[in-house]
């Protein structure tokens, strides 16, 4: 067995001489084995559509178990929800095709829009759910009375792929070894330490350029974007990447400390020795971080510099949530329950969601449903129901990536690759079949055809959509009766779904990197000026915080791939946001003063009256901010220090206030 095992291995790594990827053909021939096995098991069982299993074996199939239980547990609540909904619209449309394809659109389009404000496989479930429905109610739409047979055969296809995934994947799946990026956030961490200790020491007057913060940002941004699928699986993992964000969002928090370093005079009471002091402790923690040997000096050198700068008020307050943050994430790293009262769990993490393009997603799905399925009433094409079949799928999971109508040409390529696979194997192979177990057995080389197309370099994009497609047309009834011409059409059809997709994306609410862009921009102005009308809102200061720092991360990564020069401009345009909300949060706490003077008191209110309007005229804020700023200078020398960095950045970066609507 040993001996069988290293030639196996030899034979993977010597496939990379051919273009194959020996990792991913490692994992795409274990989930092709896997859908065999589902295949082989649901026509046992004597399913109507046994290749349905094997089309949930790939969609369930990840590389590590976590993931793997995490999305199994997903595609079997979405297909429940889903077939549940398509039963329903057969039985309440009672064959009118009409009625039918209307309750169609309103579903996906439902889903796409709430799927767009969820994450991970939640997200997946719920876009799962749409087209499920779809499936069940398109393919067997004329014949009503059958609709519960259908809708059992989907629910006990999907749950024998995914039995079998979890079975395949739970023996040979690993683990998964810790986060990726907690070594790189932690270097970071440890740079940022050092320029805070060479700050400190220099009692503020040294601080980062705009384009050092910008690739810092950078570098948390690529990571950030990559940790929602390993917090699936187990509360230790979801643990692990919150503690990982809170750090990250502890690191940006002082990153805008150091930008502002210059313009900070630390008290008097703040001299050479406590800075000292504090700069040494901060270089240990970076020392402690570095070595790797013990982590845990790190968090106590982080309390011992912030003991140091308890007479610098603001510096101490920037370095608390970063021991804190740290604190927590080595708890996570080392499976170590955070105790309920620890002071990390005051800063929380708040998410971005993306509601303007959850909107334009729900739109955009039902819209489109609407005006395709309108036109197969009218025309009563036979292939109708496979292309919107194609369309549900399309308009749902593809929905929230950054440039749909890009990945479509790679999903129509995949698509007319299992066209042509599936027709080879229907006229090529099956005609030498006596049986339907003979149908089977002789679709089984195909699958893992579909698993080499998905292993190797210029297919890999495609292999996924050619799987599904060509075991979503390779149904094996004895004896086959469709014609060639039949089948071509069906193919046709199944192939016109992405383009159709594609179109929709094109020209329905187009899906641009731009427009994600901008859409990210004008939420970022918005909740300020909410902020800005709504006093609660704006004292929850750490909720609005800390989701305006995931949303800079966003925008720096998105600015970043839009074009390079373009991550700088948003980084600062970023932290200007940040300082005109902490500007706001200063003037709501000036109109709670009993001691205000009536012409201060009005003064403070202009000024939350015209952040109200910041995206109509933010030219008009800063003079009203001065003004502000100097008038309370005297009693509120902190509030005026914010309102001063409001009027600045607003006046900096007026393009970007004005430009986000």
């Amino acid at each position: 067995m040993s001996a069988l095992h290293d030639a196996y291995g030899r034979l993977l790594q010597a496939s990379a001489r051919w273009g194959f990827d020996p990792v991913r053909m490692r994992q795409h021939l274990r989930t092709a084995f896997a859908a065999c096995l589902a295949l082989l098991a649901a026509w046992q069982l004597g399913l109507e559509h046994p290749q349905w299993a094997a089309m949930a074996t790939w969609a369930a199939s990840q590389p590590l178990r976590g993931q793997l239980v995490e999305k199994s547990f997903f595609r079997v609540a979405g297909t429940v929800a889903g077939t549940a909904v398509g039963v329903g619209l057969v039985l309440l449309a009672q064959g009118n095709l009409l009625w039918l394809v209307l309750g169609l659109a309103v579903w996906l389009g439902l889903c796409a829009g709430v799927g767009n404000l969820q994450r991970s496989f939640v997200a997946y479930g719920t876009m799962l759910a749409g087209y499920s429905a779809a499936m069940v109610a398109l393919l067997d739409f004329a014949h009503p009375e059958q609709v519960f047979a259908l809708g059992w055969d989907r629910l006990f296809t999907a749950l024998t792929g995914v039995f079998a995934a979890l079975l395949v994947g739970w023996l040979f799946t690993p683990k998964g070894s810790g986060i990726p990026g907690n070594a790189e956030v932690r270097q970071l961490f440890a740079r940022l330490l050092r320029d805070l200790a060479d700050s400190l020491q220099a009692r503020g007057r040294a601080s980062l350029g705009s384009q050092e913060i910008a690739a810092r940002l950078l570098a948390m941004a690529v990571i950030e974007e990559g940790l929602d699928p390993h917090a699936a699986g187990s509360q230790r993992s979801r643990e692990a990447v919150h503690a990982l964000r809170r750090l990250m969002n502890a690191q940006i928090s002082a990153l805008l400390w150091l930008r502002d370093a210059p313009s900070q005079e630390p008290p008097a009471a703040f001299g050479d020795a406590q800075a000292l002091a504090a700069a040494q402790a901060l270089r240990e923690a970076a020392v402690a971080l570095e070595t790797r040997v013990q982590l845990h000096e790190a968090a106590a050198a982080l309390v011992r510099a912030r003991e140091a700068a308890v007479a610098w008020p603001g510096a101490a307050d920037m370095l608390a949530p970063m021991g804190f943050a740290l604190q927590a994430h080595l708890a996570a790293t080392h499976d170590v329950a955070l105790p309920p009262g620890h002071r990390a769990r005051q800063w929380p993490v708040v998410l971005h969601s993306d509601w303007l393009g959850a909107r334009r997603a729900m739109l955009r799905a039902s819209a489109a449903i609407a005006i395709v399925g309108l036109l197969w009433v009218v025309t009563g094409w036979s292939g109708g129901a496979y292309m919107l079949l194609g369309m549900s799928i399309m308009l749902t999971v593809f929905s929230g990536f950054e440039n749909p109508s890009a990945t479509m040409r790679h999903v129509t390529l995949g698509q007319a690759m299992g066209v042509l696979v599936a027709l080879a194997c229907q006229w090529l192979v099956w005609p030498f079949a006596s049986s339907q177990a003979g149908l089977v057995w002789l679709m089984l080389p195909f699958v893992y055809v579909g698993a080499l197309l998905f292993s190797h370099q210029r297919t890999a994009l495609s292999g996924y959509d050619c799987n599904m497609v060509l075991l979503l047309l390779l149904q094996p009834h004895y004896p086959q009766t469709a014609s060639f011409g039949h089948a071509l059409a069906l193919g046709l059809a199944v192939v016109s779904g992405p383009l159709a997709g594609w179109a929709a994306y094109r020209f329905i609410l187009p899906v641009t990197l731009q427009g994600r862009l901008q859409g990210l921009r004008s939420m970022m102005v918005h909740e300020l000026q909410d902020m800005a009308a709504t006093p609660g809102h704006a004292r929850d200061g750490r909720i609005w915080r800390a989701r305006l720092y995931h949303r800079l991360l966003r925008l720096v990564r998105m600015s970043e791939q839009a074009g390079g020069q373009l991550g700088a401009q948003a980084a600062e345009c970023g932290l200007a946001a940040l300082h005109v909300g902490r500007a706001i949060q200063a003037l709501h706490q000036l109109s709670g003063e009993a001691a205000l003077g009536d012409g201060t008191a009005r003064a403070v209110r202009a000024a939350l009256l015209r952040l109200q309007r910041l995206q109509q005229a933010p030219g008009q804020c800063p003079p009203l901010l001065r003004a502000l700023a100097q008038r309370v200078a005297e009693r509120h020398p902190d509030q005026a220090r914010q309102l001063r960095h409001a009027a600045h950045e607003i006046a900096q970066h007026e393009a970007f206030f004005r430009n986000a609507g």
